[in-house]
C-alpha cells in the first residue's frame, strides 16, 4: 500500500498475527469453524503482505495480478459457500475488496489511484462505507451483555464445559474485527 511506513508495519503485525490466530482456528472440531478460520486466514495474510509499506519492499510487477486471481477465486468460493448462509457473504465482500485493491495496484503500483480528479472512486468509498458500518456492529457484538457476568457459573464444571481457546466466539469476533479495521486502513490508502 501507498501509506506511511510506521502504520504500515503496524498493520502488517495486526494482519499477520489475526492470519496466525485464524490458524489455530482450524483446529477446531467444529468443520464449519474451520472453513471460516480457513478464510479468514486467508485474509489475514493476504492482507499482511499487501500492507507492506512500499518504501521497504517493490513487489515484482506480477504480484497484483497473481492477487487478484487467488481472492477471485476465493470471491467465487464465498459466492458458492453463501448457498448456505448468509455469513459468507462478508468473505465475499472482502475477497472482492481484496481483488479490487489488487487491480488499482496493477493500474498505479506506485501511485494509487490516479484518476485525475478529486475526490474517492464510487467503489472505494461504497467499500469504506461497509467496512466502516461492519467495524462498528462488529465493535458493539463484542461489548458485554449486562447480567451475563454475574451468571457465570463457577468451579471446575463450568471450567470444564467452557470452549476451547480456540473455540470461543468472542476471539472468534475479535479476530474479524481486526480485519475488517485492517481492510477499513488499506482502503483509506489505496
Amino acid at each position: 500500500m501507498h501509506g506511511p511506513a510506521s502504520p504500515g508495519w503496524l498493520l502488517v503485525a495486526l494482519c499477520a498475527a489475526t492470519g496466525a490466530y485464524c490458524l489455530l482456528r482450524m483446529r477446531s472440531s467444529d468443520e464449519t469453524q474451520r472453513r471460516a478460520a480457513g478464510d479468514e486466514a486467508l485474509m489475514g495474510f493476504g492482507m499482511a503482505v499487501m500492507a507492506v509499506p512500499g518504501s521497504a519492499f517493490t513487489p515484482p510487477a506480477w504480484v497484483w495480478p497473481a492477487y487478484a486471481v487467488l481472492f477471485g477465486g476465493a470471491a467465487l468460493r464465498a459466492l458458492w459457500v453463501a448457498r448456505s448462509g448468509t455469513h459468507h457473504l462478508h468473505h465475499l465482500v472482502g475477497a472482492a475488496a481484496m481483488v479490487y485493491m489488487a487491480a488499482v495496484m496493477t493500474a498505479s503500483p506506485t501511485a494509487g489511484h490516479a484518476h485525475g480528479g478529486s475526490g474517492v472512486p464510487l467503489l472505494t468509498g461504497g467499500l469504506l462505507l461497509y467496512f466502516a458500518a461492519y467495524v462498528l456492529v462488529s465493535g458493539v457484538r463484542l461489548l458485554p451483555v449486562a447480567g451475563a457476568a454475574g451468571s457465570a457459573a463457577t468451579g471446575s464444571a463450568a471450567a470444564a464445559s467452557a470452549p476451547a481457546w480456540g473455540d470461543r466466539p468472542e476471539l472468534a469476533r475479535a479476530c474479524r474485527l481486526s480485519m475488517g479495521i485492517g481492510m477499513l486502513a488499506m482502503l483509506l490508502t489505496i
